[in-house]
């Protein structure tokens, strides 16, 4: 059943998209109140919702004398669902550069912590990811594989034991499978990622949390060079999905 967006949401979606990229810059006052919701077709009142909700998410600011102003980019919950969405579409290299760092940052330390607390279901959950990574692998068009892949990385945070790092990997998915999306298009990278996370998987079993990090940092950084391969063939007009050696973990 296909989704359509309520009518608060498409507005929340068409004000938070303006805001990334950049039609109201930091400190902006938003059009006058009755002009801006004749543009977008709807009530005040709606219009009004649409801006509580980014208040909200830190994107605006609502004062009595100075009106809705957009509020600096270091305020905005950038965990967010919504604005990670917005930044996708509109910020699409920075959103990648976070969300590599992030990963260097993270997933190493959680793999650590998952070769040490992981418990037999954990570690049946991980085998389960794997498995379907590597159906997903198998497919023509690897369908179903940034999502399964997605899931895998989830599932290690949720294996650290720490249920911080469990929200963090569901809060930012959207970011974890577009990082994923670009990283896996060319040729060859997919199949040749899936030792990489099987050596995960067995370094968590085998309780061997250096290893278990290792090959986590393995990943990201072939992801890493993907992804930084890939800008350079769009920037120079060439198809991503062209063949060349795919570089393995």
């Amino acid at each position: 059943m296909a989704h359509f967006p309520t009518t608060h949401q498409r507005v929340v979606d068409e004000l938070g998209r303006r805001i990334v990229g950049g039609t109201w810059g930091p400190g902006d006052p938003l059009p006058v109140e009755n002009a801006l919701a004749a543009e977008i077709g709807v009530s005040r009142g709606v219009l009004r919702e649409a801006v509580k909700t980014l208040v909200a998410k830190g994107m605006l600011r609502v004062r009595p004398r100075t009106g809705t102003r957009v509020r600096p980019p270091e305020h905005w919950n950038h965990l967010d669902r919504d604005v990670l969405r917005w930044k996708q579409a509109g910020d699409a290299t920075a959103l990648l550069r976070d969300t590599g760092e992030l990963r260097r940052i993270v997933e190493p330390e959680a793999a650590r912590l998952a070769a040490v607390r992981a418990g037999p279901d954990d570690v049946r959950i991980l085998y389960d990811s794997l498995s379907a990574m590597e159906a997903a692998a198998a497919e023509p068009d690897r369908s179903g594989y940034v999502e399964a892949d997605s899931a895998f990385h989830r599932a290690l945070l949720d294996a650290s034991g720490n249920r911080l790092l469990g929200s963090l990997g569901r809060a930012v998915d959207i970011a974890l499978e577009h990082s994923f999306f670009v990283s896996t298009r060319t040729p060859g990278v997919v199949k040749a990622s899936l030792p990489g996370h099987r050596a995960i998987v067995e370094a968590v079993e085998a309780r061997d949390p250096a290893a278990a990090a290792a090959a986590v940092l393995a990943i990201i950084e072939a992801a890493e060079q993907e992804i930084a391969q890939s800008r350079i063939d769009e920037h120079r007009g060439r198809n991503p999905r062209t063949p060349r050696r795919p570089r393995t973990p």
